[in-house]
């Protein structure tokens, strides 16, 4: 069972990004407002009165997609909701990781409890206590073009069928709901498509992704600085005079974290006047780290409309003139995809220059230090092949960076002739972001190993020895070759923990 100590979040207001990865990543509790309860129980009843009203309702009564001509007779209501679910759970391959299909249950929980789906508050219970008990679908991950399947996957758990984990364990949804003291439903008119339809799954996917994103920049940030401070690079260029003549928030708000990190760097003193002009690598970081953290920043705007949002399809709309069930394409992932699409090309973009900054350091003829950052090169290979490893990483992430959003096959009997694709946008900046973290990780491997070869009057500022310190507790200065591979995960758990940021922040303030 999940831990009850944990942080309670209420559903029922706008969450923000924060709160909602502490659900979905952290296991916190989740809770019901009252003006949650109550905007999902006035939109059961008004289902409920319009199906004794024998209105006609796209997904209530009738087929769905190209069969929403096929009138459903009220005694086949059940079996209509369930059937949704069997004959639509078809996403293949490896299932997607326990904070994916928390987050994607999340998102059903925010989606129809805005108030305008039709569905039961015991229904959404049952995700509530599935999030707070420990219960993870089994959700195979491939083969969505942006809602219906892996979202079958995860209701068909309520359902009784399809498989869950519990403590790791995989059993029959039965075995799964009963071991933490549940029991399966049956879901009622509208439910079985109101549990699949929406952008849950790329909202769900791409938020986690997003949220490590902008994590991931603010950490390149605080790596850039201490690469510019190793390679006894120029402060001139974060001048913010020069920020000012280019006003972009985003490359000004760079600009002032390397200049508070190397604030007290007596090597940054030092080495104002080393060179007229840096490499690219270095003195464009405010430039291309802003433009990439605009884009995120745009990013986040999008998503924390869409995580408050009803993104069902149809909505059915409360006013006794005008309402009734409005069928649409809220269920369209476009907004959510296109921004992905966008964050992975930036955060491509940060990582190729960090891989740039990484080569200058292990390359002695633009460092200075000695080659690929050990002694006696030739019986030791140092550092040369962890930027190997960064040209594979970046090989992938540009492949990655090909828009999904661009492409588009018909479904449906081309019903849905136009198909978004933001499933995919999402997976993909899942990979893109974590390959993001191990090349920043790489770089900042190099940074420590070269802070050896320094001169002892060349001291580092304090937010640089802070990182430095607490690197040394888990890694050794290289000396001769050694085990690389566990460093490297230490160094990227400590860049996507955000544990680098805190760290850095304790020093110099929030960095912006």
């Amino acid at each position: 069972m999940a831990d009850q100590g944990k942080n309670k979040i209420a559903l029922g207001n706008a969450i923000t990004l924060d709160m909602f990865v502490a659900i979905a990543r952290d296991g916190a509790h989740v809770d019901f407002s009252d003006a949650y309860r109550q905007r999902v129980e006035r939109s059961c009843q008004l289902v409920n009165r319009w199906i004794e009203e024998e209105r006609v309702m796209y997904g209530v009564n009738t087929g769905f997609g190209a069969l929403s001509t096929q009138i459903i007779s009220a005694d086949q209501t059940a079996l209509l909701q369930k059937n949704i679910l069997l004959s639509h759970a078809t996403s293949v391959g490896e299932p997607l990781d326990k904070e994916c299909v928390r987050a994607i249950m999340l998102m059903v929980l925010q989606n129809l409890g805005q108030g305008y789906s039709g569905v039961r508050l015991t229904t959404l219970e049952l995700y509530r206590q599935c999030l707070n008990r420990g219960v993870s679908p089994f959700v195979p991950r491939e083969g969505s073009v942006g809602y219906l399947s892996v979202e079958a996957h995860v209701a068909l758990v309520m359902i009784g069928e399809g498989k869950a984990y519990v403590d790791g364990e995989l059993l029959s949804a039965k075995e799964a709901l009963r071991k933490v003291d549940l029991e399966p439903i049956e879901l009622s008119a509208k439910e079985g498509l109101a549990l699949i339809s929406g952008t849950t799954s790329p909202t769900a996917i791409g938020a986690l992704a997003l949220h490590d994103m902008l994590k991931a920049a603010k950490s390149a940030d605080i790596i850039g600085a201490m690469a510019l401070e190793i390679l006894r690079g120029t402060t001139r260029a974060f001048d913010d005079r020069l920020m000012r003549v280019r006003p972009h928030q985003q490359q000004r708000d760079t600009a002032a974290n390397v200049r508070r990190i190397l604030a007290d760097s007596v090597i940054a003193k030092k080495s104002v006047e080393h060179r007229l002009q840096d490499a690219l690598s270095l003195r464009a970081i405010p430039q291309l780290h802003g433009a990439a953290k605009k884009t995120l920043l745009d990013a986040l705007i999008t998503f924390e409309v869409e995580m408050n949002a009803c993104c069902d399809n149809p909505i059915l709309w409360p006013d006794e003139e005008s309402g009734g069930a409005i069928s649409g394409s809220n269920c369209d992932s476009a907004y959510v995809g296109i921004e992905l699409d966008s964050a992975c090309i930036s955060v491509s973009a940060i990582a190729k220059m960090s891989e740039r900054r990484n080569y200058r350091l292990i390359n002695s003829h633009l460092s200075g230090y000695p080659t690929f950052l050990v002694q006696n090169a030739g019986i030791n290979s140092g550092l040369m092949i962890p930027q190997y490893s960064q040209a594979g990483l970046l090989n992938d992430m540009k492949l990655l960076s090909h828009p999904a959003t661009v492409d588009s096959i018909p479904t449906c009997a081309d019903q849905e002739d136009y198909v978004s694709m933001g499933y995919n946008s999402a997976k993909k900046a899942r990979e893109i972001a974590r390959k993001l973290e191990y090349v920043l990780a790489i770089e900042l491997l190099s940074i420590y190993n070269a802070h050896q070869f320094i001169e002892s009057d060349h001291t580092p500022g304090s937010a640089s020895s802070a990182v430095l310190k607490r690197i040394a507790q888990s890694i050794p200065i290289m000396n001769e070759d050694m085990y690389l591979y566990p460093y490297l995960e230490i160094l990227r758990d400590f860049i996507h923990s955000g544990e680098i940021i805190s760290v850095v922040e304790e020093k110099v303030g929030k960095l912006l």
